[in-house]
């Protein structure tokens, strides 16, 4: 195989990508006026229906506009020798290996993001905002983005440049050490993400003592389930839409919810929403999922390791000089079908999972708050009631409502 031949296949792969990406979204987008099952008819009247059908139809827009100058940008920077370009910015600065790819990763990185800014501030600023759902200021919604780069640098900066390391004293037997860097680093963050990374953007405070406390303990206490560490986060800093989630293990083990969340619920469906994040940590969903993506990584780096070292894959981006971080890229697009599919088999498991934890709420304590407080998140959030089904297959990680409601009440 020629460079040229593995070129048209990195673009023909981008295409092909992007066509069934947006015949997924057409096939969505009509569906938005389909009759609304009977068990959800009550979440909204006809004028939040209509709001919501907006909504929909104006993140669908913008979803088009988005991801057309998304791949626009990348056909041109791939056409007119991008890479290449980067590539010698990044060996003028230096002839070390790992300086080489932090510089390469870090224009690339950060050069993408402040191409894609625009279309954020215009996602946050004016749709979410339209529909009075943003509440980020401009000061916040900058100093993200700062501490976002800052991460960026830290953390992924410390752990390429360590891969690259480990690819230079091991060669082709790198993947060993980098699936052992990355799985520790997976469970590291698992355990102490609520800790060490949420304060960077959020606020969290124990849940003030009260009824709700009391009615949250006196089930976790009839489940036997160890609950000690309960937190409110501010989300409504960003946006009104809520949220409810369980992180760590041990005693890193807490719960934490939205205070859009508590305003928005009355204190039965609270709990409801609760028992449902309960059952996902009693059925071990949260150290499957991790099991299962720290193989999938293993995988991935193993198959990586088989390809690296081939200068194909730096001519293929016009890049004379081969090198690991150039490899790199051109890995990444060639294997992006790949990890559609085992994309597309984590959601259909992440679905089963949600069942399972929706039954586990019914049966430990009440499927209706569960139901109600359901329609509320999905009312305040103006959800797609009537999915395609192929969308859902595809990419939604949680059951279509109408789905959910029915499992509940069988």
């Amino acid at each position: 195989m020629t460079a040229s031949t593995l070129f048209f296949i990195i673009v023909g792969i981008i295409l092909i990508d992007f066509l069934i990406d947006k015949v997924l979204d057409a096939l969505n987008a009509k569906h938005y006026n389909d009759p609304v099952p009977d068990t959800l008819q009550d979440v909204f009247d006809e004028e939040e229906y209509e709001k919501s059908q907006r909504y929909k139809k104006a993140n669908y827009k913008f979803g088009i506009v988005s991801s057309t100058f998304s791949v626009v940008v990348l056909l041109l920077f791939l056409f007119l020798d991008g890479f290449d370009f980067v590539d010698d910015i990044a060996r003028s600065v230096s002839d070390n290996a790992i300086v080489i790819a932090l510089i390469f990763f870090g224009i690339i990185m950060i050069g993408s993001d402040l191409l894609s800014l625009p279309f954020s501030w215009y996602h946050t600023f004016v749709i979410e905002e339209r529909f009075g759902f943003n509440k980020t200021t401009p000061k916040t919604f900058f100093f993200d983005k700062l501490k976002s780069w800052g991460m960026m640098i830290i953390l992924g900066g410390g752990i390429l440049a360590l891969i690259v390391w480990f690819y230079q004293f091991a060669e082709d037997d790198f993947w060993w050490y980098a699936w052992i860097l990355v799985a520790l680093f997976s469970i590291f963050l698992n355990m102490f993400y609520a800790r060490l990374i949420v304060p960077l953007f959020n606020k969290q405070t124990p849940l003030p003592e009260g009824s709700l406390r009391d009615k949250i303990e006196a089930y976790a206490q009839k489940e036997g389930f160890t609950l000690e560490k309960i937190f409110v986060i501010d989300g409504s800093k960003r946006s009104t839409k809520a949220n409810a989630y369980f992180s760590g293990f041990g005693n890193e083990k807490r719960v934490t919810l939205y205070d859009t969340l508590i305003n928005d619920l009355e204190e039965e469906e609270i709990v409801a929403v609760l028992a449902h994040e309960v059952g996902h940590y009693k059925k071990n969903h949260i150290i499957i999922n991790l099991i299962i993506s720290i193989l999938t990584t293993g995988l991935t780096l193993w198959i990586l390791s088989l390809f690296i070292g081939n200068p194909l894959l730096s001519a293929a981006l016009g890049v004379e000089k081969p090198g690991f971080h150039i490899g790199l890229v051109a890995f990444g697009i060639l294997y992006s079908p790949i990890s559609e599919i085992t994309g597309i088999i984590m959601n259909y498991l992440s679905r089963k999972f949600e069942y399972q934890a929706d039954n586990f709420a019914k049966h430990t304590y009440k499927a209706q708050p569960l139901i109600t407080g359901l329609k509320k998140l999905s009312k305040n959030s103006l959800s797609n009631l009537t999915p395609h089904p192929a969308y859902v297959f595809v990419h939604y990680s949680h059951p279509p409502l109408y789905k959910r409601f029915r499992n509940l009440l069988g």
